[in-house]
C-alpha cells in the first residue's frame, strides 16, 4: 500500500499552499463548535466559518464530513470540516481525533497535499488516523484508483515530544497495515507455507530471528493439534517462531496468534453463505507477525517470542473427523467433537511451546468463536485469562481505540469439556457460553504461574460493512495497537 507522507508544520495556514485544510467540529452544549487548531482558518473567514457550516447543516457528530470552498480566503481551495462528536471538558479524546483524521484522509484520496489541524490536539492520534484512514488494498484490482493523498502536514509544533509521537504513530500504523494486507490477501495466495515465508521475510528484514517448522518437524516434535487440523489440506501446516530481544530486557513476553488461512469447518462443514469471510481466520497470526515487526522498530526493552501456528482446515479423505482423539504437544489428549472448533487445537500446541520459553506474560489472539460476536458484537473484543492481566489488557485496548471487554472463565463450564475418551473435549455439548468455554479450553494449556490473556477478535478483526472512522472494509488489524500498548506498558511498569 502506498501511504501518505507525514510531516509536522507550523506554517501560516492562510498562505500555505495545499489542496485542502482539515478542521474539526464538535457537538457542544450550545450547538456546533470548532475544535482547537481551527482558529487561523476561522479568522480567515472573518469569524463566519461556523455560520457557513451551520448553513450546510453541519452538526459536529462523529464521522460527519462537510466540504466548504474557501473562495480565496486562504491559499487552500477547500476546507474539510470533520466531526469529532460530543465535546467534553477535557477536550477531544485521542480516539475522536484518530477517527476524524481517518474520515478526512479517506476524503482526500488523489490529492497532492493537505494540512490537518487536528494534530494540534493529539499529534500521534492524528498521524495514526490519517495513515489508517488512507489505507486501501488494491493488489488484485486492475484499476488501482487515484490512490491516497500524497502528503499530509500535521499542523503542530515540531517539539521533541511531537516528533517522538509522530515516529511511534507511523511505526504503529505501518504495522497495522501489514496485518491488514495479510488478512486481505486471498487464501489461494496466502496458505500456510506462503504465509510462513512472507512472515519470515518481514521478520528477517526487521532483524528478528525466525524458525519455521514444516510438517515433518511438527510430526517429529509431536504437534498433534496443528497436524490434526492441517492434515485435510494438500497445503501442509507450519509453526513459525519469531524472536526479539531488546537491550536491558525487563520481562519476557510470549505472543501466540491463530493462523487458519482458510476455514471451511472441515468435516463439520460451515454453511456456504458467508464462508468467504473465513479468509480472515488468520487475523490473530497476522496481528502477531505485525506486532513483532513493530517491536523491532520501537525497540521495546523486552524479550518477546512469538509462536504462530498456521494451517488450512479442509474436508478431504485425509481430514480429521468428529470422534478422533488428538495427542497435543506436551502430551494432553483431546477428543474432537467438532472439527470447526479447530482454532483452539492449533493454539493449544503453540501455547504449550510458548510456555516452555518461561515467559512472564503470554498474550494470545484469535478469531476464535462466533459466540464472541453474539455476546459483544462486531467491534468489541472479548478478553479472558488471569484476572489482573485480563483487566489490564482490556483497559489498555479500549484506551487505544480497540474496544475490549473483560470476560469471566466460569468454573462450572469446565466440567462440560470433560471427555469420555480423552483428557478433554474440544467443545461442550451445548451452545451456552461458547466464548468462555473456548477460553477455559485454552487455559488447560497455559503453564502454572504465567500471567496470560486471550483476546477473541472474531468480530473486530474483519469489517464487512461500509468504512467508518479510520476503518476500511476488510481486515482491520485489530488487536495490533492493543498488544503494542500492552508491551509498552509492561516495559514501563513490569
Amino acid at each position: 500500500m502506498t501511504a501518505p507522507k507525514l510531516a509536522l508544520t507550523e506554517g501560516d495556514l492562510s498562505t500555505t499552499a495545499a489542496d485542502a485544510v482539515v478542521v474539526g467540529t464538535l457537538q457542544g452544549a450550545d450547538g456546533l463548535e470548532l475544535a482547537p487548531g481551527a482558529e487561523a482558518v476561522a479568522a480567515a473567514f472573518d469569524g463566519a466559518l461556523l455560520d457557513v457550516l451551520g448553513t450546510l447543516r453541519a452538526s459536529g457528530k462523529a464521522d460527519e464530513l462537510v466540504k466548504v470552498p474557501t473562495f480565496g480566503k486562504i491559499a487552500a481551495p477547500l476546507v474539510l470540516a470533520v466531526g469529532l462528536g460530543k465535546s467534553a471538558e477535557s477536550g477531544p479524546s485521542e480516539e475522536q481525533v484518530r477517527r476524524a483524521s481517518g474520515v478526512a484522509a479517506r476524503a482526500l484520496g488523489g490529492k497532492k497535499r493537505a494540512i490537518n489541524t487536528l494534530a494540534a490536539l493529539h499529534v500521534g492520534a492524528a498521524a495514526e488516523g490519517t495513515l489508517l484512514g488512507a489505507y486501501s488494498f488494491t493488489e488484485y484490482k486492475s484499476d488501482k484508483g487515484e490512490g491516497p493523498v500524497a502528503k499530509v502536514d500535521l499542523h503542530a509544533a515540531g517539539s521533541k515530544e511531537n516528533k517522538a509521537a509522530l515516529k511511534a504513530a507511523v511505526a504503529i500504523a505501518e504495522s497495522v497495515a501489514i496485518a491488514r494486507d495479510f488478512i486481505n490477501t486471498p487464501p489461494n495466495d496466502l496458505y500456510p507455507a506462503s504465509f510462513a515465508d512472507r512472515a519470515a521475510k518481514l521478520a528477517t528484514a526487521a532483524g528478528l530471528d525466525v524458525e519455521i517448522l514444516d510438517e515433518k518437524a511438527l510430526k517429529k516434535q509431536g504437534f498433534g493439534g496443528i497436524l490434526g487440523v492441517g492434515v485435510g489440506s494438500t497445503r501442509q501446516p507450519r509453526l513459525v517462531r519469531i524472536s526479539y530481544k531488546g537491550t536491558k530486557a525487563v520481562k519476557k513476553v510470549a505472543l501466540v496468534g491463530k493462523g487458519i488461512t482458510f476455514d471451511t469447518g472441515g468435516i463439520s462443514i460451515k454453511p456456504a453463505a458467508g464462508m468467504d469471510e473465513m479468509t480472515s481466520d488468520m487475523s490473530g497470526a497476522a496481528a502477531i507477525v505485525a506486532t513483532m515487526v513493530l517491536a523491532a522498530k520501537l525497540k521495546y526493552p523486552l524479550e518477546i517470542i512469538a509462536s504462530i501456528p498456521m494451517a488450512e482446515n479442509m474436508p478431504s479423505g485425509d481430514a480429521y473427523r468428529p470422534g478422533d482423539v488428538l495427542t497435543m504437544y506436551g502430551g494432553k489428549t483431546v477428543e474432537v467433537l467438532n472439527t470447526d472448533a479447530e482454532g483452539r487445537l492449533i493454539l493449544s500446541d503453540a501455547i504449550v511451546r510458548a510456555c516452555e520459553d518461561g515467559p512472564d506474560y503470554l498474550i494470545e489472539t484469535a478469531t476464535l468463536t462466533g459466540a464472541q460476536v453474539v455476546a459483544l458484537g462486531k467491534r468489541t473484543s472479548g478478553v479472558m485469562g488471569s484476572d489482573e492481566f485480563r483487566d489490564r489488557v482490556a483497559a489498555i485496548g479500549t484506551a487505544v481505540g480497540e474496544s475490549a471487554w473483560p470476560m469471566p472463565l466460569p468454573e462450572e463450564l469446565r466440567a462440560d469439556l470433560d471427555s469420555r475418551l480423552a483428557d478433554l473435549a474440544n467443545v461442550t455439548g451445548h451452545r451456552w457460553g461458547g466464548m468462555l468455554a473456548a477460553g477455559l479450553f485454552l487455559r488447560e494449556f497455559v503453564a502454572e504461574g504465567v500471567q496470560w490473556a486471550h483476546i477473541d477478535i472474531a468480530g473486530p478483526a474483519f469489517h464487512t460493512g461500509g468504512p467508518y472512522g479510520y476503518t476500511a472494509k476488510g481486515g482491520t488489524g485489530v488487536p495490533v495497537r492493543t498488544i503494542a500498548a500492552v508491551l509498552a506498558d509492561i516495559a514501563a511498569n513490569g
